[in-house]
């Protein structure tokens, strides 16, 4: 199972979404069976480690962000992975117009496990509030994730 966590920049909410479900698949002695990747929409990033916000905000909370690199989302990675999640609606079109026929499944992260809200919102422009909302609501969704991937193995 291979599945792809996808924001605009790749620098806040998909690399966190990676780290999280990384770990809730250690967690669980997955992590040999399931491949996890994040990438951004945008290239502006690419190369790049994760906001430093973020990575304070994760690392408060036991998950260690920094050997990640910001990388742009390609076609191909439709047929690299069998899940990419988008974090909100308009990285969701973005992939739409991008996705060949057949490709990978594809889902907003958070309406796919129907929590309060259906999109992560971007902290990039607000506060360390908004790093904290972002990990608590990829949190929720990488456990419910956790039970669907343990569902189809």
């Amino acid at each position: 199972m291979r599945v792809l966590f996808v924001c605009m920049g790749n620098i806040c909410r998909s690399p966190t979404a990676e780290a999280v479900f990384r770990q809730r698949l250690r967690e669980a002695g997955l992590e040999e069976l399931v491949q996890v990747d994040s990438a951004g929409t945008g290239d502006w990033h690419v190369g790049k480690a994760p906001d430093g916000r973020s990575q304070q905000a994760a690392a408060q909370r036991g998950y260690d962000l920094s050997a990640l690199r910001g990388r742009q989302v390609t076609a191909e990675d439709f047929s690299r992975f069998d899940l990419v999640l988008a974090m909100d609606h308009d990285n969701l079109a973005r992939l739409q117009a991008l996705r060949p026929a057949g490709g990978a499944e594809l889902d907003l992260f958070l309406r796919r496990y129907q929590l309060e809200l259906d999109e992560v919102p971007d902290p990039y422009y607000g506060g360390a509030d908004g790093f904290a909302q972002v990990l608590d609501l990829i949190e929720q969704a990488s456990a419910a994730l956790l039970v669907e991937i343990k569902g189809r193995l």
